[in-house]
């Protein structure tokens, strides 16, 4: 059901055009797209909640179930006949499908729907590239863990089992012997983020990457592909995939790398991407780059805002270009080194208190982020993945300084927690 439009302030004149920007996200790590874009354009807000801190940036929001495509369609129809939109835009994972179909049906930029499903559907990927003549893990789905046993046996150990359509690390895990498949099965199969869609054979088993894994944000723009942020990936919470961090160089010479340049331009090829904007991980295995999986959006965990502080042109705006049918200046302005520290829990415990201790702060110490409140109770995978209750940015002209000073950022932002019994 849709709810009557409230119009909020914006950033932009009246004569700016509309992107149709569908869900905002969690503020902490989103509110600084909504600050970027709008001063460029116009936003409307299509959101299953009501707006609050996001009419700061928009220019008005209708409140409608984001999961009804008729709801959702009726509305936008409605925006479209009385605003002058350019574009639909979304960086929500359980979106991205659905705008595709929006921004064709009315006859907006974007790429093909059965381009972004092929991005959702991890099995899907793989099949269309494997038939590219890309590069490829060993890959099953299955249906049972007793399938999911004789996938990992014909493969050979270590695996990884994961959910095929999930997001955010859920439902993925390393399996180093048989006897453990049945339980990364049910924790794959079991595996629910942002409510998308299940399959009916819902699971993958995978032939495991080894080799340090790195991410790369780009936009599409006529079917050219423009990296806009290299972001090294750090890991913890084995054999879960818990994300900790990321390091941006804008200097970084994997940008200069052929092979890994070279596979990712084929990938979007391959898939058919046309404009756009995406995130792909890949990891750099002894044989050379490998894909992990590529999402059609923006890269979460702060990695656009990291390309920003990094090369002082936003990955964010120049998505938002492609997806009004602008192309985007991605030329940088300077060259520097950025990154971001997450602090997970070490227990299943609830926040008493976050101190944040700035006198510890190294010299390329930028922002610390606070994401939790006190009573706030903080879970580890498999019942919850992406638990912080803390973030700590740094940015400076040398990535060994950067990296030095997030060495432990559990002393520059401290909780004092107490622990919960399950």
């Amino acid at each position: 059901m849709t709810e009557q439009a409230v119009r909020g302030s914006g950033a932009t004149s009246q004569d700016a055009p509309v992107l149709l920007l569908v869900g905002s996200g969690y503020r902490p790590y989103r509110e600084y797209i909504l600050a970027a874009v709008s001063e460029h354009y116009r936003l409307w807000l299509l959101d299953s909640h009501e707006a609050t801190w996001q009419l700061a940036y928009c220019a008005g929001a209708t409140r409608v179930d984001t999961r009804d495509a008729d709801a959702m369609r009726e509305a936008a129809r409605g925006l479209v006949a009385e605003l002058p939109v350019v574009g639909v835009f979304t960086y929500d994972e359980s979106q991205v499908v659905f705008c595709a179909r929006l921004a064709r049906d009315l006859g907006l930029p974007g790429s093909p729907p059965e381009t972004i499903s092929a991005c959702r559907d991890k099995a899907t990927t793989r099949s269309v590239l494997a038939a590219a003549g890309v590069p490829q893990p060993a890959c099953r789905t299955v249906t049972s863990a007793e399938e999911a046993l004789a996938a990992a046996d014909e493969i050979g150990y270590p695996v990884i089992v994961k959910a095929r359509a999930m997001a955010g690390s859920a439902g993925v895990v390393r399996v180093d012997r048989r006897e453990d498949v049945a339980g990364a099965f049910a924790t794959a199969d079991g595996a629910d983020a942002l409510g998308l869609a299940r399959h009916k054979e819902n699971v993958l088993v995978e032939e495991f990457l080894t080799g340090p894994e790195i991410s790369i944000d780009a936009v599409i723009y006529d079917g050219a592909v423009t990296p806009t942020v290299l972001a090294r990936k750090h890991l913890g919470g084995a054999p879960y995939f818990v994300e900790t961090g990321h390091d941006v160089d804008a200097g970084d010479p994997l940008l200069d790398d052929g092979e890994l340049m070279d596979q990712l331009r084929e990938i979007h090829r391959a898939l058919g991407f046309v404009h756009g904007a995406t995130h792909s991980e890949f990891k750099l295995t002894p044989e050379g780059p490998r894909l992990v999986e590529v999402n059609a959006r923006l890269g979460g965990d702060l990695i656009p805002y990291l390309g920003l502080l990094a090369t002082g042109v936003d990955p964010t705006v120049a998505a938002a270009h492609v997806a009004a049918g602008q192309k985007p200046d991605t030329a940088p302005e300077f060259r520097r080194a950025a990154a971001v520290r997450f602090l997970p829990p070490d227990r299943l415990c609830e926040v008493v208190e976050i101190v944040v201790h700035e006198d510890r702060f190294g010299p390329t110490i930028r922002e610390a982020g606070i994401t939790a409140r006190p009573g706030t109770r903080l879970a580890l995978p498999p019942d919850t993945y992406l638990t912080r209750y803390a973030h700590v940015v740094a940015v400076g002209d040398d990535m060994a300084q950067v990296v030095a000073d997030l060495a432990e950022p559990e002393r520059l932002v401290e909780l004092r927690a107490r622990p919960v019994s399950d």
